[in-house]
Parts: structure tokens; sequence; C-alpha cells
């Protein structure tokens, strides 16, 4: 069972159903999916993920694209920055598209593939964790129901019932600041950009934040201070008088969506508590300055989605979960401290730490080094697993940024498309072809290698299908070196040379078969 119909639990569930679990049960309390835009921004890899559960194309469409960022300060723009300078990646840098659109998205693609969908209105009341099974209690309009799984995947958000229901909590800091977001619908001719001020000449307040989404309705953030009444700061009359500083006469737009929220940079001490499993909000929490919530949850469920299946298929043991507790905190603490960070500098103490901050923003306005120190939210990316129990060998001399851990970088394959498209939902072996093609007893072992109980498929690549060069500057170009990749996508290991028995071994360990003495296995 997976509770909460967000983007975390929609996209885990249809994960599972792609890798043949289709007895998935999807509880919600809601009606439907959310209300207001809440997320926005996702990020490239999330649309690499999404691409792979088979909606990357429709967000694309109905998102708006965008890689420019730009920082003022008052009215004076101190500098301006590009997310993705490189060419060579099928996926832009981010899309802007409003989380209850991408939910909408998310339960057709469920339908399609024949899942019956989200049981709405269902309340969890109560939980009984077994050792074979998990039992909850909910309320329903019809009634209370017992529901009872092999599993359970907590993915209902920040003020998560299961959370409570066993007792946990979330351990972190939570900032005194306050902050006003707001959809506006206006027809303008703002271009697809990140724009952020400190100091707005429009807001006595600290920062503010603009970004566009579709059908011109525009994100609007403001930061109100410690003293802000967040009753008051919602009223419509008042939320609408700090948009016409900005906007001009009300005529020009119309009010969406407003909301007053709190910054929390905090997360479970662990995630994984034997057969309940947390994911996305439920599991940690970050300000929503640099994306870093709602992509950092599909993150989650792209790391569970195939461990946990491959545990219900019986083709894993249970310490591989272990693996998503080690590798996905590892992620959390990093995009906590980022918007820890960043928080303390859009919103710094009185004294010597203001001072310090509008010091930086004055060498910003001609010193490029400044502008490194910046810090208006630093834009999720995804999580390197360096360290992660799963990872193989490497070779020192391949290119550091696709190692063991790193998410692979996609690149153009000739004619046939993008490198990311080519991974499939199991494990992969990116092969470099030799001059000559691919030898016979290579041929031989990859033929093995898909009928193995959890298979590899051989991708051979040849020179020819990478006539940029940029496979090759990513990944290495030694003929006859192989990259594992994991069905995240994740590199398991590198190997210079073909070796079927290094690259089984390197699987076996991917699958989570350690040693008992590892301390991830307890």
């Amino acid at each position: 069972m997976v509770v909460g119909a967000g983007p975390v639990g929609l996209a885990l569930t249809i994960d599972l159903v792609l890798r043949g679990i289709r007895d998935v049960v999807l509880l919600d309390q809601g009606d439907g999916p959310s209300i207001g835009s809440r997320a926005i921004c996702w990020s490239r890899r999330s649309l690499e993920i999404l691409s792979r559960l088979g909606v990357g194309q429709t967000v694309l469409e109905r998102g708006v694209t965008w890689q420019v960022g730009r920082v003022f300060r008052g009215a004076e723009e101190l500098f301006r920055f590009d997310l993705q300078p490189d060419a060579g990646y099928g996926h832009p840098a981010f899309v802007n598209l409003s989380q209850h659109e991408l939910e909408a998205i998310l339960i057709a693609r469920l339908a399609e593939l024949g899942h019956p969908g989200v049981m709405w209105r269902h309340q969890v009341t109560g939980l009984r964790q077994e050792r074979t099974a998990v039992t909850l209690e909910a309320a329903t309009t019809g009634g209370p129901v017992e529901l009872t799984a092999d599993w359970v995947v907590a993915a209902d958000g920040a003020r998560s019932t299961l959370r409570r229901l066993m007792g946990l909590e979330c351990v972190g800091r939570v900032f005194e600041d306050r902050f006003l977001i707001a959809d506006v619908r206006m027809s303008a001719n703002f271009p697809s950009e990140r724009r952020f001020w400190f100091h707005p000449p429009f807001h006595d307040g600290e920062s503010a934040l603009l970004h566009r989404q579709p059908d011109d309705v525009f994100r609007i953030d403001f930061q109100l201070g410690r003293a802000a009444d967040p009753q008051v700061e919602r009223e419509p009359a008042r939320v609408i008088a700090r948009l016409e500083r900005l906007l001009g006469d009300r005529s020009g737009f119309d009010l969406v969506w407003a909301s007053v929220y709190v910054f929390q940079c905090r997360r479970l001490e662990r995630f994984v508590h034997g057969r309940v499993l947390f994911a996305g909000d439920s599991a940690h929490q970050v300000s929503p300055f640099g994306a870093r919530g709602g992509n950092g949850g599909l993150q989650d469920a792209d790391n569970l989605a195939w461990k946990l299946a491959l545990v219900v298929d019986g083709k894993a043991p249970p310490a591989l979960l272990g693996s998503y507790d080690h590798e996905r905190i590892a992620a959390s603490d990093e995009n906590i401290a980022h918007s820890t960070r960043a928080t303390d500098f859009m919103s710094p103490k009185p004294g010597m730490a203001t001072r310090l901050r509008d010091a930086v923003l004055d060498l910003a306005r001609t010193q490029p080094f400044a502008r490194a120190l910046v810090n208006s939210g630093r834009l999720s990316l995804p999580a390197c697993l360096d360290g992660s129990p799963l990872n193989g060998p490497d070779v020192a001399e391949l290119p550091t940024a696709s190692r063991p851990g790193a998410p692979c970088l996609d690149a153009p394959l000739g004619e046939t498309g993008w490198l990311l498209d080519r991974l499939g939902q199991c494990f992969t072996g990116l092969y470099r072809t030799p001059t000559g093609g691919i030898p016979t007893e290579v041929a031989a072992v990859a033929e093995r290698w898909r009928h193995l109980p959890v298979p590899i498929d051989l991708l051979a690549i040849d020179d020819q299908a990478d006539p940029t060069g940029l496979l090759a500057e990513r990944y290495g170009a030694a003929p006859g070196s192989l990259t594992l990749v994991r069905p995240d996508q994740h590199v398991a290991a590198r190997f210079e040379r073909f070796d079927a028995a290094a690259t089984e071994a390197a699987l076996a360990r991917a699958l989570g078969n350690f040693k008992e003495t590892d301390p991830w296995v307890a």
C-alpha cells in the first residue's frame, strides 16, 4: 500500500506497476488532486524520471521550460546565471508546472496502465505492524475499513498521519520567518526565467521571487518577516495590496491562490521502519527556495521502487531496503544543508550576519567571485550516492561525473535518440564496442545475462552512435569498457575492460547481497 497521492506516491505506484507489481493500493484522505499549485519547478532529473514513467513528454508540452535566473538588489540587476549552459541533454534544466496538474497527469497514466486508481477519502486512523505484514485502519465515507499489505509506503506529506501514528518526529530547524506565496493570472511579457530580489523596491520585506507558469499564471513569493500574522496576511485584500505594488492596478491580474508558510529543514532519523517506509515530505522537509522538496521526493520514489519491487518478487533480500535509508538520508542531508544555508542568507539574523550578507551583495555588483556567494536558493541537483553500500568497482582514470553512485548523464546517440531513453527498467551494461564489433564471447555472455533472475541488458555503443563525442566525454571512450547502470539510472560500477565475473559480482552487491557484518544490514 502507498499512502498519499501526491507526486511522490503517484510516481512510486506507477513505477511499481511498470515493474510488474500490479497489486498496489494507493490511498489518500482527500477528494482529488491537491488544490493550489504548491510545487511548480521540476528539475531535469525529475523530468528524466517522469520520462521513464511515460509522462515526461506530456509534462514538457504542458509546462514552461526555463534555464536562466536573474538576481536583483532593489531595482538593480546584480547578475544572471544559466542552469544548463552545455548542450547534449534530452531534457531542459527546469520545467514549471503546478503540482495539481502534474498529479492529474500521473493519475491519467495510472489509468493507462490499467490500475484502478486512487482510493480517495481514506483517512488512516490506525496502524499495526507485525513481522510479515502491516494493517491500516481507515475511516471512509462508507464506514471504517481495515487493509493489510506486505509493505506500506508513507508518502502522506509534511503532516504525515503515519508518522504520527508510529510516534516518529522529524528533527531539525523551523525558521521563524514567514513567507507569502501567491499565484496570479495576468497577461504580461515577463520571460520564462527565475527572478529573485533582495530588498525589492515593491515590497518592504527582505526578498521576493517570480516564476512564470503555464496559462499566464505567475508564482510570486514575498518574505514577510518573523512578526507577520499568518491569518491577517492570508486575507485576499491584503494579498492583493502587496501584489499591486509589483503588478499595478488589480484590474490587470486575478488572484488564483495564496498561502502563508514557514521554512522547515528537518528529517526523520531513519526512513525505513520495519515494513513501513517513508518518502517525500513525510520523511524530510526543506524550504521551497531551490525546488528541493518535490524534486527530492521524486528521487526518493525513483530510488525505492526498483528495490521494493525486487524484494516483493523475492529476487533480492530485504537488506536491499536498508540501502534506501543509507542513500536517501545522505541525499536529504545534502538538500537540508543547501536549504539551511539559503535561508540563513535570505533572512540573516540582525547584526553581523546581516552586514555580511549585504556586503556580499555589494561586491556581487562588480566582482564575479562574490556572485557565487549570493544564495537565493541553490537549485535542485540530483544526488550523487557516494559511499553507497551498493557501489561496486571503479576505474579512477574515467570521468568523475559518471563514477559509481552518480546519476547517468544523458547524451545523444546519433539518430537513435538519447542515452537515457535506451536504459530500461532493469540493469544495463553500457558497453563501448571495440573496433570490429562485439566479440563473440561478449555476445554469448550478453545472451546469458538476459536470462538471469535479475537480467542485465547489454547496450553496445560504437563510435558511429556517438557522433558528438559527448558519450565518450561523460563516460570514457576506451574500447571494451563497461559501465553497469542500476534500474534507477545511477551508476553501479565501472570496468576498463569487459569482465563477466566482476560485473556479475557487482550486480550481486547492487542487489543487496551484503556480508552479515556490514552495518547497513542490521
